[in-house]
């Protein structure tokens, strides 16, 4: 799958300490965009009709091993035909040899090659793993990312309702800060989101009346996080004495960003209201559900038995 996003070559070089046995051109010029990854067996075997040449080939043990029974003439041919369809990048894994035709076809056509001495399933799963965060759909959504008893939290709201403050006093706490006015999120999986901070105001936390704040140098490591998984969204509003909100928590809503639904809670913030503290509760009630236990159903349910009686 391509993404409209992309990474230079050097930075998966460097992220998997990959060996350089080929390159064109300089490593950053080389633009990565599929996070899809390809074994060529069939291309090797001369179908090309599903290639597609954005995707990283690797070449394994059951790629070589073919590749080697053929004769000099046969891989030649086969090896010049796949080159030629220049794939993005071709990496042999299990620090195997690269054949010499493959090294002449890649000097030829202007592929670069690499080679790792990691397995190829291992590097496979290493690979498409990383490829799919790092090309991942993403949005910067205005609020704050925070770890809550293990749960991820995103905060939103308008502008000077609190945010910031409630996320300083977790930290106090001994929760975590991810970030702190804009939240870069990521959708790594058809059911996963990830937040982090942009690298210019990571770590950092605006207090009004204070100005910029460094959580990690005031309350140490342990105190920060760079990333986290999104698994409830908190909507902060002013409270509204005409509105209806609800009291039992039987209301499921969710937040959708980037197709996929969050579960979210609206709470009313007026003076003298603990934020903090009702955050704490939100995020255990939240990992509750998850393990298989609904308060408020089970609440709803011995009302519904009482009335029976």
């Amino acid at each position: 799958m391509k993404s409209k996003y992309s990474i230079g070559l050097d930075v998966v070089i460097d992220e998997f300490q990959l060996e350089e046995i080929y390159l064109p051109t300089e490593a950053k010029e080389i633009k990565v965009c599929s996070t899809e990854v390809d074994r060529p067996g069939l291309a090797l075997s001369g179908f090309f009709e599903m290639f597609d040449p954005s995707r990283i080939q690797i070449i394994g043990k059951a790629e070589h091993q073919y590749l080697s029974k053929l004769s000099g003439t046969q891989r030649n041919l086969r090896i010049d035909a796949f080159l030629k369809e220049k794939p993005v990048a071709i990496i042999t894994t299990s620090k195997m040899s690269v054949f010499d035709e493959m090294l002449a076809m890649a000097r030829a056509n202007g592929v670069p090659l690499l080679r790792t001495p990691v397995r190829t399933s291992e590097f496979l799963a290493s690979l498409i793993a990383y490829l799919n965060t790092s090309l991942a759909p993403r949005i910067t959504r205005h609020g704050v990312l925070v770890e809550v008893y293990g749960e991820g939290m995103l905060i939103l709201g308008d502008s000077g309702i609190g945010k910031s403050e409630t996320a300083i006093e977790l930290v106090k706490r001994g929760h975590r800060l991810i970030a702190d006015d804009a939240v870069e999120i990521k959708r790594v999986s058809a059911k996963t989101l990830v937040g982090t901070a942009p690298e210019l105001i990571r770590y950092y936390i605006e207090l009004r009346g204070i100005g910029i704040v460094d959580v990690r140098r005031l309350f140490g490591m342990g105190a920060v996080k760079a990333t986290e998984r999104i698994d409830l969204v908190i909507n902060l509003e002013h409270w509204d004495p005409e509105k209806m909100y609800d009291r039992f928590g039987l209301e499921e809503q969710y937040e959708n960003i980037l197709g996929i639904d969050v579960p979210s809670i609206t709470i009313p913030v007026h003076p003298g209201r603990n934020l903090a503290v009702v955050l704490e509760i939100a995020a255990m009630n939240n990992r509750q559900k998850k393990m298989g236990y609904n308060t408020a159903e089970e609440f709803n349910k011995r009302l519904m038995e009482q009335d029976f009686e």
